[in-house]
């Protein structure tokens, strides 16, 4: 527990048609330093999580946040890039840079403009955090490497287009009380178990609801070492922090197996000297309700082609033994790509300062973060707990 987040602010996610690219990364970073409750003079390097890939035409943002104060033009400022994994990546580097002595105080920036581009452009985008020649390349989009992922995994273990509607009921349930949520409303499990005109199939067998949104938004920590964040007046400790990246290519690797975010789970799980059922909840990658099933088995909530049963028996309920996604997820929260891994950071820090509101998990002590870039290429998964 050597690296602590000790300030934290978040954006709300959506179509932020009057936030351009400097302004969300302005704001979030302005009230992440305000929140802190060190000046921005104090801040000795910045690090920026960004994807863009082409959705943004300011596509050098690094320096963006030096216009916030006087103070900090010279400070050293850094874009990270690990497809929809950015954030975490640029949390990581701060972690880093804090452990080695290097740094006091980081400031930790997640951001992305996806509305101002066409749908066209988005999907041309995303398919870049694929293994583009052999995947996206060949004309695939994003969500239909995950509809090919669906299908694997239903002729592996059977239909589970019930559990995938059932993942997506949660997190839209979930995220209908959460006021940063891009989409606000409890569709219900009969809307998102039926293909309609107003939930098509987008990718067989994955409907619109399947899929995370397309958004805008920015979060932002100041992150500091344990002996500063002591006597400061809040500080969420790094009880864990892993990064582990795959192979690009799904050709080479059996990707329901998931053994990149399994090694990443049970590391951070080891690091920590905790098991799974001591987490008070898990924040994780749903960009399409496919992946978070494959996640309860990969953190070992399941075993292998079991993870429909973690759904249908309440397990990852708001109120069940793990709650899952209490934000609404990428699923319902949105999915501002770079955005995604200091936002989940932020949602956890403020589940276990008891600051969440409305989304709240009662009396949670210990939170897991696990960010996934491409399809389950980098992962990044983080065990947080309260120390102030």
């Amino acid at each position: 527990m050597s690296v602590c987040m000790v300030g934290w602010s978040h954006t709300r996610f959506g179509r932020l048609e009057e936030n351009d690219l400097e302004a969300l990364i302005t704001e979030a970073a302005a009230d992440a330093i305000a929140d802190s409750g060190i000046d921005p003079s104090e801040v000795d390097e910045i690090f920026l999580g960004t994807f863009n890939a082409g959705m943004e035409s300011q596509d050098f943002a690094a320096s963006l946040a030096l216009q916030l104060d006087e103070s900090m033009r010279f400070t050293p400022a850094t874009r990270f890039e690990n497809a929809c994994a950015s954030g975490s990546a640029a949390m990581y580097g701060a972690i880093d840079a804090i452990s080695a002595g290097r740094v006091r105080f980081a400031l930790v920036i997640g951001v992305e403009k996806m509305t101002a581009a066409s749908i066209d452009k988005v999907t041309e985008s995303l398919a870049k955090a694929s293994y583009y020649r052999e995947e996206a390349g060949t004309g695939i989009s994003f969500p239909g490497i995950f509809g090919q992922l669906a299908q694997r995994y239903f002729q592996k273990y059977g239909d589970q287009s019930d559990a995938l509607a059932m993942i997506a009921a949660k997190n839209h349930r979930n995220g209908s009380v959460n006021p940063l949520a891009h989409i606000q409303k409890d569709l219900g499990y009969n809307f998102c178990r039926e293909a309609s005109q107003k939930n098509p199939i987008v990718a067989a067998p994955l409907k619109r609801t399947d899929c995370s949104t397309v958004a805008d938004g920015a979060a932002a920590a100041v992150v500091t070492d344990i002996g500063t964040a002591l006597g400061m007046k809040k500080a969420v400790a790094f009880r864990a922090s892993q990064h582990v990246n795959d192979v690009l290519p799904m050709s080479k690797r059996d990707v329901l197996a998931m053994e990149a975010p399994r090694l990443a789970w049970s590391r951070a799980m080891d690091q920590a000297g905790i098991s799974l059922g001591d987490l008070s909840l898990a924040e994780v990658h749903d960009c399409f309700t496919i992946a978070e099933l494959l996640e309860y088995e990969a953190m070992g909530l399941t075993s292998e082609g079991c993870g429909a049963k973690a759904i249908k028996e309440g397990w990852t309920d708001k109120g069940g033994k793990l709650p899952v996604n209490p934000s609404g997820g990428l699923k319902a929260k949105g999915h501002p790509v770079g955005a995604t891994g200091v936002s989940m950071h932020v949602l956890a820090a403020q589940q276990l300062t008891g600051t969440a509101g409305p989304i709240q998990v009662q009396d949670a002590e210990l939170a897991a973060v696990f960010n996934m870039g491409g399809a389950m290429v980098a992962n990044y998964a983080s065990i947080l707990q309260a120390i102030r």
